[in-house]
């Protein structure tokens, strides 16, 4: 009886441990998707395209994303004067969408190529043709290059 009563304690315990949490994304991952998402931004070769920065950000959600990032609404011309502040903002936004991507994919290229998705149109799903596919394999391709080097690191917004 004893015994069958400590099995049943040790089955109930058993049923209460915690999940496994899902891997975080390394810094080195949130890097290379950083630099990737840089190095593949379309490059319209006019001054005044309308996007902003290195990662070619449009001008409405600016504020919103740096008040989230810095604590502080940027403008589109002050995110453009500093590319510091423009790669840790991209890095605060970017990390968590590719954290969330990982985490339901558990597979990491799958999860940088709905990311890139999510980036260009605002959604992970719907990248499979044209040229949004186009773009998510250069995002990819870019990110296994730099995912294969040391990164520098992630520098924090003035």
């Amino acid at each position: 009886m004893r015994q069958l009563l400590l099995g049943g304690l040790i089955a109930s315990l058993g049923l209460w441990a915690p999940p496994v949490q899902a891997q975080q994304v390394t810094n080195t991952q949130v890097s290379a998707f950083v630099e990737a998402l840089r190095l593949a931004a379309p490059k319209t070769g006019k001054q005044n395209d309308g996007l902003y920065s290195e990662w070619q950000i449009t001008p409405g959600i600016i504020p919103a994303w740096s008040k989230q990032c810095t604590g502080r609404e940027l403008t589109p011309e002050q995110l453009e004067t500093s590319p510091v502040t423009a790669r840790a903002i991209v890095t605060c936004i970017t990390r968590g969408e590719l954290q969330k991507q990982y985490r339901d994919r558990q597979n990491e290229t799958a999860a940088v190529s709905r990311a890139a998705c999510w980036w260009m149109t605002g959604n992970a799903t719907g990248c499979d043709s044209g040229l949004t596919a186009a773009y998510t394999q250069k995002v990819l391709g870019f990110y296994k290059q730099a995912s294969s080097k040391p990164s520098p690191a992630t520098p924090q917004p003035k």
